[in-house]
C-alpha cells in the first residue's frame, strides 16, 4: 500500500529503511513523547524488531521524503465493539519538524482509515503538554473531546492526556 500526501509518501516499512529509521527515531525529544515501548536510544536491534512488526500490519507505514524513511504513523485498529475506531500514533524525525509533513501524513492516513477501513472514528491522545502534536490534530479537524487526567506514567512521572477524535 502506497499513500501519496501533499509533501510525503506513506508506504509500507522495508528492511532497508533500517538505518534512516535509526537515525531518525534516537532521539530523546521524540521519545519523551511516545510510549515507553518507543525507546531511547533507539539501537539498530530495536528498529529491526520494529520492522518485522511493521512488516506484518498493513495499517503501519513509514512516512517518506525525498525517498528516506523520516518518521512513522499508523493506526491501531479497535476490536469487537469498537471495530469502528483506530488510534491514530506518529512520529518525525527531529530534522524534519516544521515543514507540515507530519500534518501531511496525518491527512493521508485518516483518508485510508475512513475511505479504505471504512473506520467510523479515529482518535489520538497525546500527552497534554505535547503542543506541537496537539496543534496538528487541530490543524487536521480533529476535536479535543477531553483531558484524561492523571492517565499515564512516563520516566516515573505521571501526566494528563488530551483525547482528540475526528468522526468521518
Amino acid at each position: 500500500m502506497i499513500i501519496k500526501c501533499d509533501k510525503c509518501i506513506l508506504r509500507e516499512w522495508k528492511r532497508s529503511d533500517l538505518e534512516n529509521l535509526v537515525k531518525n527515531a534516537n532521539n530523546i525529544d521524540i521519545a519523551s513523547n511516545m510510549r515507553d515501548g518507543f525507546p531511547f536510544p533507539y539501537t539498530h536491534d530495536h528498529g529491526r524488531q520494529w520492522i518485522e512488526i511493521a512488516e506484518t500490519n498493513d495499517c503501519f507505514f513509514a512516512i517518506t521524503a525525498k525517498g528516506e524513511a523520516v518518521g512513522g504513523i499508523g493506526l491501531t485498529l479497535g476490536e469487537d465493539i469498537e471495530r469502528i475506531s483506530a488510534e491514530v500514533g506518529y512520529w518525525l524525525g527531529k530534522a524534519h519538524w516544521g515543514r507540515g509533513i507530519i500534518s501531511s501524513a496525518l491527512e493521508g492516513v485518516v483518508d485510508y482509515g475512513f475511505n479504505e477501513l471504512k473506520l467510523e472514528r479515529i482518535f489520538a491522545v497525546p500527552f497534554e503538554h505535547n503542543t506541537a502534536s496537539r496543534r496538528v490534530l487541530e490543524k487536521n479537524g480533529f476535536n479535543l473531546e477531553g483531558i484524561l487526567r492523571n492517565s499515564v506514567i512516563k520516566s516515573d512521572k505521571i501526566y494528563n492526556q488530551a483525547l482528540y477524535a475526528r468522526i468521518k
